[in-house]
């Protein structure tokens, strides 16, 4: 084994990477040393590479505050991981993590998106510019918003967004802009405000600010809002499990989640794809289809758990309300405990797959046209489309949304 770990890290050398310490590096046997490209990328002191399908691109730089541990992994070009944990996840182009970083599967970072020290991720997707303070848990997002590093959508330090409930679940996903305009990198940014924390599942419009300090629960839809929380009042009340009052909110969040992931891997597929290049080639957009249906799967499945607690919850829910159950709420929990295959089998059913529209044709179209023009460099061709271009293409992916929100509330008629 320590042969072998010589041998990898010799032939990297070759290749051209640079590693000031090699005997304090450690390559795992089953690194594919074909995908680390040697130009530029650096490998500093007492770092660890796993995964066979861990890629590497040029300008990459590990380790630079504090070892690096990665582990099937896509890194793009120019990306700083500078000190922490990674498996899992994709970088794009000049994304960057800080020390003390742990970075877990279903996790994408877009162009130039990048956290400070301390940060956690896990299942959370940045779209290009969002930036991440220090001393954060942020996972189970999906964030968008701003058009440039001057004008990006960001997280003050100490904020968390809350992923887990007292009712042990994770039906807890926030949205946080969304993918039809945010992929056109055009929307007003986003700001969550430090020693603060999102209480999932949440919806926020473009533009939202979430003063410091607050702690926010609810859904924000009109844009340009500064949203705040005052201190609560302290207080002692009976807390009872399993209730779920706000079932129809909770579900419907998840399948607008759900709906936008499925738009994205769409994105992916038919937009992305036409970027294939030298910083972008095709083991890394292999690695963004892969995370993006780790993260489906991840919501499908935090849904259906959620879905099959309901027979307790009724029962729990009958008998703490007794004459003022309402038959509503009811009905709504039994009717997505009955129906929750149906459920999975409609989400599944759209994953992939999407009849040809004059719109996505037209969009194409654009982007095809801006390659020509600019070449395979994704963020100068978005953001050189004409607001009629970014309008179709928006037009695109919200029906697909749109749609598979609509065939899903189809199969539970009652949330409708």
């Amino acid at each position: 084994m320590k042969n072998q770990n010589v041998s990898k890290i010799q032939t990297l050398l070759g290749k051209g990477v640079k590693i000031p310490n090699p005997k304090s590096v450690e390559i795992g046997n089953d690194v594919d040393t074909d995908r680390i490209s040697g130009d530029g990328i650096v490998i500093y002191s007492s770092c660890k590479i796993y995964g066979r399908s861990t890629l590497l691109l040029k300008g990459t730089k590990l380790g630079y505050e504090g070892p690096v541990t990665i582990k099937n992994c896509q890194v793009g070009p120019h990306v700083e991981l500078k000190g922490g944990s990674f498996q899992n996840a994709v970088f794009l182009k000049k994304a960057s993590m800080g020390l003390g970083a742990n970075i877990r599967e279903g996790t994408i970072l877009e162009e130039e998106s990048n956290g400070a020290h301390t940060v956690g991720l896990k299942q959370t997707i940045l779209f290009p510019f969002v930036t991440i303070g220090s001393l954060i848990n942020y996972c189970d997002c999906l964030m968008t918003g701003g058009t440039s590093r001057k004008d990006h959508s960001e997280v003050g330090s100490s904020y968390i967004h809350f992923n887990y409930t007292p009712n042990q679940d994770k039906a807890t996903a926030s949205l946080i802009g969304d993918v039809s305009r945010g992929v056109m990198l055009n929307q007003r940014p986003i700001f969550l405000g430090g020693q603060g924390g999102l209480v999932g599942p949440c919806r926020l419009e473009f533009g939202t600010v979430i003063a410091a300090g607050s702690i926010y629960r609810k859904d924000e839809l009109k844009p340009e809002r500064l949203l705040f929380a005052e201190p609560g009042k302290g207080g002692n009340i009976p807390f009872v499990h399993g209730i779920y009052r706000d079932i129809k909110r909770i579900v419907v969040n998840n399948i607008i989640y759900i709906a936008n992931l499925i738009s994205l891997e769409h994105w992916y597929n038919h937009v992305r794809s036409q970027f294939i290049s030298d910083d972008f080639p095709e083991p890394l957009l292999d690695g963004l289809k892969e995370k993006i249906n780790m993260a489906i799967d991840e919501r499908i499945h935090r849904l259906i758990e959620l879905s099959k607690k309901m027979p307790d919850s009724v029962r729990v829910y009958q008998n703490h309300t007794k004459e003022n159950v309402s038959p509503l709420i009811l009905r709504q929990k039994k009717e997505l405990y009955e129906r929750w295959a149906e459920l999975e089998e409609s989400f599944n059913a759209h994953r992939g797959i999407e009849a040809q529209t004059s719109l996505k044709d037209t969009f194409l179209e654009k982007i095809n046209l801006g390659i020509k023009t600019s070449g395979k460099d994704y963020i100068p061709v978005i953001k050189g489309l004409a607001i009629e271009d970014t309008k179709a293409g928006t037009g695109w992916l919200q029906a697909i949304v749109d749609h598979i929100t609509a065939e899903a509330l189809k199969v539970i008629p009652s949330f409708y």
